[in-house]
């Protein structure tokens, strides 16, 4: 199935396009991955959007394998998002409707692969985490160490396992 389409015709068609792309052939995702395995499901709506041009509206879900900021170990995040986009040429389209976002069809086509990739990015947190401090590798000997400074009444030092890290490189 090719995977540049046109969205005007598929817009009068009223099309619905489902495709499953795999999570290691996404360039952009790959720098947030810890594992390139899974699938990303994507569905497109194509309709006419009240200002007249092509428009969709662009369902995702996916399980990626990411990589939590604090312990750098793997964990599962599932994550299902959508949007409703309108097809633009110009890429000057006036933002008239807050309820659509505006992608930029070049010619009037579109890559699906792209605008399913994007739809996986914008559903993604900016800082992966594991879900709770104590299902993360390392945040519970931390939680522990400042229970243990609090009750002390000790000074707290975070940086101060720093030093042990910077030995072990």
């Amino acid at each position: 199935m090719p995977d540049l389409v046109d969205c005007a015709r598929l817009a009068e068609d009223a099309a619905v396009l489902e495709r499953v792309y795999a999570l290691g052939e996404l360039p952009r995702l790959q720098d947030l991955l810890a594992e390139p395995g899974g699938t990303l499901h994507a569905r497109f709506a194509f309709a006419k959007a009240p200002s007249g041009r092509a428009g969709a509206e662009v369902a995702i879900r996916a399980v990626p394998q990411l990589v939590c900021q604090r312990c750098l170990q793997g964990f599962a995040f599932p994550v299902s998002g959508g949007s409703d986009i309108e097809f633009t040429n110009d890429g000057e389209a006036a933002a008239s409707d807050a309820e659509r976002e505006y992608f930029q069809a070049d010619g009037g086509k579109v890559s699906l692969r792209e605008l399913a990739e994007e739809e996986l990015l914008l559903a993604l947190p900016i800082a992966a985490m594991c879900s709770t401090p104590q299902s993360c590798g390392h945040a519970p000997s931390l939680l522990a160490d400042t229970a243990r400074a609090e009750a002390s009444g000790e000074t707290r030092r975070p940086f101060s396992a720093l030093q042990d890290l910077l030995k072990k490189t």
